[in-house]
């Protein structure tokens, strides 16, 4: 039986309750064996992470601690060179059989960044990439996206179908807290509970991290 694994790549600094909800609800809808969080070393389009790769990894271990669905990948912070999600890709399908089917999950701003990729056309040789469309999107797919899209989409998720070489969109309300919205919040002193699991807030205060910036 082809295993169904699931990709959602991102900074994690620090890792919240959108980043899990928005994983377990696609894992769930998918019936996905196993959905993996891979944080990023040194993201090519961000900014660099105030908490260093350790902690960071640390943080997302603690969130999904426990949860029968949701595991931690570090290959992106074993890297010396910046994470590149192309690696990623060829990285996992060596180690997996040729019917495994990889989703990578994408944000629509993300999506719409893609062209912006290294290798971004070679993406969908190794994966089915899963689009997080929510209502107030409002940024605009580039010509080019569009005609992906237009050659590649499939209407029901449910219905992507071998290894990889489709898209999909699935429409979600996001919950309204960021990663920044977090850290300002430590920064000011002020409470981030319940934005983050129990576990990550207290490994955040017991390591002193994002006190005095935001």
């Amino acid at each position: 039986m082809a295993k169904r694994i699931g990709l959602l790549g991102g900074t994690f600094d620090p890792v919240h309750i959108g980043h899990l909800r928005s994983a377990v609800e696609v894992a769930q809808a998918l019936a996905l064996d196993e959905l993996r969080l891979i944080p990023s070393a040194r993201p090519p389009h961000r900014s660099q992470p105030q908490a260093s790769a350790a902690q960071r990894l640390a943080m997302a271990q603690l969130a999904v601690a426990g949860s029968a669905l949701l595991r931690v990948d570090d290959r992106e912070l074993k890297r010396e060179k910046p994470s590149y999600s192309i690696d990623t890709l060829e990285s996992l399908r060596a180690e997996l059989a040729a019917d495994d089917q990889l989703f990578l999950i994408l944000g629509w701003d993300a999506f719409c960044g893609l062209p912006t990729w290294h290798r971004w056309q070679e993406l969908l040789l190794h994966c089915h990439i899963l689009v997080l469309q929510r209502p107030d999107a409002d940024t605009e797919a580039a010509d080019e996206l569009r005609n992906l899209v237009a050659a590649r989409s499939v209407s029901d998720p449910q219905a992507l179908a071998g290894p990889g070489g489709q898209i999909a969109f699935i429409w979600q309300t996001p919950l309204a807290v960021s990663a920044t919205q977090i850290r300002a919040l430590i920064a000011q002193a002020k409470s981030a509970q319940f934005l983050v699991p129990d576990a990550v807030l207290a490994y955040i205060h017991a390591h002193g991290l994002y006190r005095g910036a935001n």
